[in-house]
């Protein structure tokens, strides 16, 4: 099932032989797994964790159908695991799937899967799963977190092959900024992985299990940034390489040769991005060894982040570039539109007598002559309007209006309401990701109001689940031209959007937000932006700060035409 192999609880995928998805599948009847527990026992461990434990404990029998505080019905069981279940379920008041860890209220980690739970549903930062509820009822302790069915494992996008530069930056870029953020908070996560990181279908990577997986297993750390730290290493190890940065097989990746110690990415397979391996080493070896042995070594997810930001933007590739059909002639350009075709076999075709020539009779001739009459009349009527005119313009002569320029000459001031042209645009996120659906920007401007182009889906708000202010696409004229009007069209609802422009003398596209100034906003379906005061500019920016919730549920924006007149 798609919900079943995009949405699973990773609790118990420490091992790696099995990814839990494919261990889901094998679930019985009641949805216990029945594979998980001699999984779990050969767990690699890197040295910087301690897990629980306990002695075994009966695991709550529960089955499908059972509903928890008369709104949580439970549907299919994806881990039965050391005393604890995993299940996806349905919230029937708001009619939604969600995930839920079951577990008997006297388990001895109970309380502090309460207390982990309860923290991270305080955080409220949209780049982890959110949970929804954590409640000790009926000699139950059960968390109810989201369930993301459109989302997909990073399991099962490292099992198609190594990631793109592009696409390896963007997950340790944006892993690396959420766990900072987490661990600013006090949070760690300490079993971030693969199996843990999901991706929408709009690019953005989003955690789950933050402090409650750990929970769950018993599982500590003496140095959580750490922990977290190599992890993200490991992840990104694994996405540049399609191996596991350590001896053992994991999540479906073979693992290093035994006793070589830890290789560099870029010398385990051949085309690996230089920045992205050193990278990667940062995060995994904090003894102070490192790819280059010139960097100093990365020990937090802040500084990892930091790190990050520092390297050159890695841009995504372009989009591969398909050649049109052969020119192929119809039988309308070879002259024989409406003929029959010849039969097969025949050994010549028939000729084609030739029409007469046209107007060779008598009344021909007149007829010619009577046209060619009239024509000369029409040109010499024509001829004489022409110099009328000409006279009277040199009897009254009026100026059109003037402008001063800078050398004394006088230029015709430019006709308002004239269309510009725009000869180029991009997409412009210089607060995120710095990529936003490059290959639909043609759309905004092509003359077409049914086709558009639309931003990535964020979630929690219109404004950009605060993750950023907002972005746009910017709009080169060609050269400095005046901007009286720009109006824009919207699909999908009422958008906020600003109006800024570039510096009359900028010799380049500017690369930063302060780089445009605001001139005018609005917000609407249908928005026209008129700067108060003459604006003169090459660069134009149409900058959204809110977007309108989608139908599928988050917030996009949907820009179908852009006009610019003078």
């Amino acid at each position: 099932m798609a919900e079943r192999s995009t949405a699973a609880v990773d609790v118990a995928d420490n091992s790696g032989d099995d990814p839990l998805t494919a261990q889901a599948g094998k679930a019985t009847t009641d949805g216990a797994a029945e594979s998980q527990d001699s999984a779990e026992q050969t767990a690699p461990d890197t040295g910087s964790e301690r897990q629980g434990t306990e002695p075994a404990i009966a695991t709550p029998e529960l089955h499908s159908g059972h509903k928890l505080a008369r709104r949580y019905r439970l549907e299919e069981c994806v881990t039965r695991l050391d005393g604890f279940s995993s299940w996806r379920a349905v919230d029937e008041k708001l009619r939604r799937a969600v995930g839920v860890h079951l577990l008997p209220a006297d388990h001895p980690r109970a309380r502090s899967v309460l207390a982990a739970a309860r923290s991270s549903a305080l955080l409220g930062d949209p780049r982890f799963v959110q949970v929804l509820d954590a409640v000790e009822e009926n000699d139950l302790v059960y968390v109810v977190h989201e369930w993301l069915p459109d989302a997909t494992e990073l399991t099962a996008l490292l099992a198609a092959g190594p990631m793109e530069p592009h696409d390896a930056y963007q997950l340790v870029d944006q892993i690396s900024q959420a766990m900072a953020a987490a661990h600013r908070e006090g949070l760690a996560h300490l079993r971030l992985t693969p199996g843990a990181v999901l991706r929408s279908s709009a690019g953005q990577y989003r955690i789950r299990g933050l402090a409650v997986n750990a929970a769950l297993r018993g599982i500590t750390s003496d140095g959580p940034q750490r922990t977290d730290t190599e992890a993200i290493g490991a992840l990104l190890y694994a996405a540049l390489t399609h191996r596991w940065p350590y001896e053992s097989d994991a999540y479906g990746l073979s693992g290093l040769p035994k006793g070589v110690g830890l290789i560099a990415p870029d010398q385990v397979r051949a085309g690996v991005h230089r920045g992205l391996s050193e990278l990667a080493m940062r995060a995994l070896v904090n003894d102070g060894a490192t790819a280059s042995r010139q960097e100093p070594p990365c020990t937090t997810p802040d500084e990892l982040a930091k790190a990050v930001a520092a390297m050159p933007r890695i841009r995504p590739p372009e989009p591969a570039f398909t050649s049109p059909p052969e020119y192929q002639r119809t039988t309308y350009q070879q002259g024989t539109y409406g003929r029959p075709a010849p039969r097969q076999g025949t050994a010549a075709t028939q000729p084609v007598p030739n029409p007469p020539a046209p107007l060779q009779s008598r009344t021909g001739k007149a007829l010619k002559w009577a046209v060619a009459a009239l024509l000369i009349a029409a040109l010499g009527l024509g001829s004489w309007q022409i110099a009328d005119k000409l006279i009277d313009h040199d009897k009254d002569p009026v100026d059109p209006p003037a402008t001063q320029t800078n050398n004394g000459e006088k230029n015709p001031e430019p006709a308002s309401g004239k269309p510009v042209a725009i000869t180029g645009a991009r997409d412009f996120d210089p607060l995120g990701d710095h990529s936003e659906k490059p290959a639909e920007i043609k759309n905004s401007y092509d003359g077409d109001p049914a086709t558009y182009w639309n931003t990535d889906g964020y979630l929690r708000s219109g404004d950009f689940g605060r993750l950023k202010p907002g972005v746009g696409i910017v709009l080169d004229l060609g050269k400095v031209q005046q901007v009286g009007t720009v109006d824009v069209s919207f699909l999908g609802g009422e958008t906020s959007v600003e109006l800024r422009t570039a510096p009359e003398n900028a010799a380049s596209e500017p690369t930063t937000l302060d780089g445009f100034a605001k001139v005018a906003g609005g917000s609407g379906s249908n928005v026209s932006l008129k700067p108060g005061k003459p604006v003169q500019a090459r660069y134009v920016l149409v900058w959204l700060t809110n977007l309108p919730q989608s139908t599928e549920g988050n917030f996009r924006g949907k820009v179908s035409e852009i006009k610019i007149t003078t």
